[in-house]
């Protein structure tokens, strides 16, 4: 009978042990990683979606920036130009991808190197206070970026913002007042002025109302309206906003865009369900097992000891 010490471990395969423990574990929590982000992208995505599908088509549920007709984007020429509703989307997707990356990846840094002191050296033994430390860096790295990203934004159609700023009344609005002084075609004021109503925060429906159903007879009675340069897309979004219907032609014309993008915004909705109850599960199963090897790894490491 070959003797018991033939059978036991030598200490340096017990170490390669670990520290192939440790790695299959450092693994599975990169991979919870991301899956939690991944989880938490779906979510965001699952609110914001609709207004993605929708500017993809050239069509935004509620009015979110001013069009000016082409009869009269000249007497505004000094404003300068403004971005469709597509590419504002793509910027704040951009920003979105940005400081999740962002607050991400630097968290993790920030953590590593404040490990380097050694006042956080040692309360970052603890798992709990490492991810709270984390949570910490990955909050003020996103806080930081939105800061910079509002400031930016603050930037850009100044001009324009300024245009439609009003307190209470609209009358009090720049806008409203250089259109008193101009010799616009009352339609032309009153695509202008609903636009500004609706822009207002909260969307000014008392002012924006009688301003849509003057479009509306324009519409019916008036034979120079499609002169006018309005945009069917934000006909289309006005009425909807406001009466949760199409109610005229020019507006009917874009009814297709809209149609398809409810169905793909529909079709998106679900797959995002999916991918969020997917990504939940797979999390809450790698944590589990990266905890159940840390656990092991640390009985092992006790018992050498």
């Amino acid at each position: 009978m070959p003797p018991l010490d033939d059978y036991a471990l030598n200490p340096q395969q017990l170490q390669n042990g670990l520290q192939i423990l440790k790695k299959r574990q450092r693994n599975l929590m990169l991979l919870t990683a991301a899956s939690a982000a991944a989880l938490i992208a779906s979510v965001i995505g699952l609110f914001v979606q609709q207004e993605f599908v929708y500017s993809f088509f050239g069509l935004t549920t509620q009015v979110q920036q001013l069009h000016l007709p082409s009869s009269i984007a000249g007497d505004f020429a000094s404003l300068g130009h403004q971005s469709d509703y597509f590419i504002n989307l793509l910027s704040w997707f951009g920003w979105l991808f940005l400081k999740l990356f962002a607050a991400f990846v630097g968290a993790f840094i920030a953590v590593h190197l404040l490990r380097k002191i050694r006042f956080f050296y040692v309360r970052f033994q603890s798992f709990v206070l490492k991810f709270v430390g984390w949570l910490i860096a990955f909050m003020l790295i996103w806080g930081a970026l939105t800061y910079v990203q509002y400031d930016w934004n603050s930037g850009q159609n100044q001009e324009y913002q300024q245009l439609v700023q009003y307190d209470k009344n609209i009358q009090d609005s720049e806008i409203s007042h250089y259109l008193t002084d101009s010799d616009f075609p009352a339609p032309v004021k009153s695509y202008l002025l609903a636009q500004t109503a609706l822009l207002h925060h909260p969307a000014d429906r008392a002012a924006a109302i009688p301003q849509v159903q003057a479009l509306i007879q324009a519409e019916k009675n008036d034979p120079q309206f499609l002169e006018y340069g309005f945009k069917p897309e934000q006909l289309w979004t006005m009425q909807h906003q406001l009466f949760q219907k199409t109610m005229t032609p020019m507006a009917q014309s874009v009814s297709k865009q809209a149609a398809q993008a409810e169905l793909l915004n529909s079709a998106l909705r679900w797959v995002l369900m999916f991918v969020i109850a997917l990504a939940a599960v797979l999390s809450l199963i790698l944590y589990a097992l990266a905890r159940q090897i840390k656990n092991r790894t640390v009985r092992i490491e006790q018992r050498i000891q």
